[in-house]
This record gives C-alpha cells, structure tokens and sequence, in this order.
C-alpha cells in the first residue's frame, strides 16, 4: 500500500478575475474548490490512475471536516488524526492577468496528536511505500522528516521524498527509494547553477552517493531526467501544450512515478512527465484520459 502524508492539508478557493485593482471591490468570473496538499495530491493522482493509496496527516475544525467529506468523495482512504483546536487552512489561489497565491499558516499541532501519526506509521511494513512531500509547519519539529524515517529504517518500507535543501539532505542517510526534486532547488542544494543535462546528471549523482537509491529530477520546459538506483540515466522530453496551472505538477509526476515503477525505470518517467504534463496543462489535477493521451505522445 501507498500511504501518503499531509501535515499541512488545505481547502484550496481557487477564483478567476479579470485584472485585479487593488483597493476596489473584483468580481470573479468563476470559483472552485480543491481538496489538497502535496501528499493529498499525490494521493488523487494516483486514484486517478488506478492505484489506491491511504493519507495521512492532520485536518482540525470544520474544514477540517470538509476536507475529510471532501477525500472520501474522491473515493480516497484517508486515516487524518483530528487536532483539538484551530481550523485547517484555506489556500486563495488568484488566477486573473497574473496567478497570485495567499496560503494560510494552519493550525498548530500538539505533541499528542504528532505521536498518534507516529502509531499510524507503526503498522506500514515490507513492501508498503511512504510518500514525504513539502514544507514543515513551524509547530512540528524541523528534522520531523528525519525522525519518520529513522522510525521506518529497517522495515523495508520504500520511502519517497520530495522536499527542498537541508530538508531532503538530512534524510540521504537513511537511503530513501526516490528523492525528486526539480533542476533549480538541486542546484541549490550544491550552491551552483546548472546549465545542462551534464551538470545536472552530476548533481544527481552526488545526492545518489549521499544515499538516495533514485533521483527524479524535473526540469520544467527541458523534460525530466531519472538516475536509477543500478546507476543508469533515464531521460524523458516534456508533454507538448499550454501551462495554465502550477499547482500540483510536481506532485502529479511524483505520483506517476510510482504508479509506473511496476513495468520498469523508463515506463515510470514516462508516466510520471505524463502526469505532470497533465496537471499543467489543466485547470485542477490531472485526470485518466489527459494522461493517457499525453503518454502516447513520449
């Protein structure tokens, strides 16, 4: 089983305007509703793609409450520890002339409710798989990461990691099965700017001896690139279409990935550039069909 985690879930309220003038009263043009967060969206992507995962994580109040309806109307298991005060964010994501994001902090979570997520994770075993995306709220530990993985270490759980600097860095030690991040936040991590496919593989490489077994890197408008864990590099070009949407993407490759990984490396980036291409190019997550039809084209 997949099991995903969410610290942070959010209600995204996604609104279309026209040009936005500051200090007057906007009108939109149309408004949705997104349930979500890096690992909730993980988690739809791979519904969408036949693959059923669990999430976990922390909701709290009445959108918290949302939230959970919200999940299990995707027909998504989830196992979300219910914090005792705050309410769950609210993301407003603005898509008029220029996309512009507000996201809320959240609420804060207590040391009883973080030990309850720990006893969740204390049932995954062998050939269970853990997805680890995104920020860590300020009220959780800052090695948080670290210390799931210690916990798992040894169990055979497959961990994936998908997290920036000194985040991801600190859990090498731990040989997750697959870290992912894009060409910009690798580049980062060894204080350098990377300008081609050579530096990046270079890059790649470092963090694999730093003990990642995979390393998924995207790379935006140039493709994605794969080094797997038998040391080979996999290269895969980008989906052809027009980007209207940034959020998710990421998370939709991620999710790709390891619903592919069971035909092999070069059918798992496939599916995974597919995925994202998918989300890009659409107004919410990427669904079936879009992928599908993005896949016949790589």
């Amino acid at each position: 089983m997949i099991y995903t985690v969410t610290f942070n879930p959010a209600i995204d309220y996604v609104v279309h305007t026209g040009e936005i003038k500051l200090g007057e009263v906007n009108r939109t043009t149309s408004e949705d509703l997104y349930f979500g967060g890096k690992g909730i969206n993980v988690s739809a992507v791979l519904k969408e793609l036949g693959i059923s995962s669990v999430a976990l994580g922390f909701v709290a109040g009445f959108t918290g409450e949302a939230i959970e309806k919200g999940l299990k109307a995707m027909g998504i298991e989830s196992q979300l520890v219910k914090l005792k005060n705050g309410n769950s964010r609210i993301n407003v994501k603005i898509k008029g002339v220029s996309e512009t994001e507000i996201n809320a902090q959240g609420p804060d979570i207590d040391k009883s409710s973080l030990n309850a997520l720990f006893e969740k994770l204390d049932t995954l075993c062998s050939d269970d798989t853990l997805v680890l995306a995104g920020s860590v709220p300020s009220s959780l530990p800052s090695d948080i990461y670290e210390r799931i993985l210690a916990k798992l270490s040894g169990r055979g759980v497959r961990c994936a990691v998908d997290a920036t600097g000194k985040l991801l860095l600190n859990v090498l030690k731990y040989k997750p099965f697959l870290v992912k991040p894009n060409d910009h936040e690798l580049g980062e991590m060894f204080d350098r700017k990377l300008s081609d496919d050579k530096e990046i593989e270079l890059c790649a490489r470092k963090l694999q001896e730093m003990g990642a077994k995979n390393v998924l890197v995207s790379m935006a408008e140039n493709g994605a690139m794969l080094i797997d864990e038998h040391g080979e590099r996999h290269r895969c070009g980008v989906c052809k279409g027009t980007v209207i949407n940034s959020v998710g993407a990421g998370d939709s490759m991620l999710a790709g990935f390891l619903a592919g990984i069971s035909g092999g490396y070069d059918n798992a980036l496939k599916l995974g550039t597919a995925a994202g291409g998918a989300t890009a190019f659409s107004d919410g997550l990427a669904k079936k069909e879009k992928i599908e039809e993005l896949l016949k084209t790589l």
